[in-house]
């Protein structure tokens, strides 16, 4: 048998990716996100792709839309065990 390396489990996500991710499980186009929030679509287009921070007050906004809790979306690589390490 050949030796191998396995795969990693974890993957980087950013904020946008955190928020895109939430979004598209919950089958929302950014367009019907827009409408549920009053966050025009170009602005979550730039918040999904990491053009503009996403900031507390709209963490929490989209995160009542999504049914989440804003640190998904706001801390999306939050590592307790790295961080209590430092």
């Amino acid at each position: 048998m050949s030796e191998y390396r396995k795969a990693k489990r974890h993957i980087e996500v950013s904020v946008g990716d955190s928020v895109r991710i939430v979004r598209e499980l919950q089958e929302l186009s950014q367009n019907e996100l827009a409408e549920i929030t009053g966050i025009p679509q170009s602005t979550l287009s730039a918040i999904e792709n990491n053009r503009v921070n996403l900031g507390v007050e709209r963490a929490k906004i989209l995160a009542r839309a999504l049914k989440c809790h804003p640190a998904v979306l706001v801390f999306p690589g939050w590592d307790i065990n790295q961080e209590s390490a430092a």
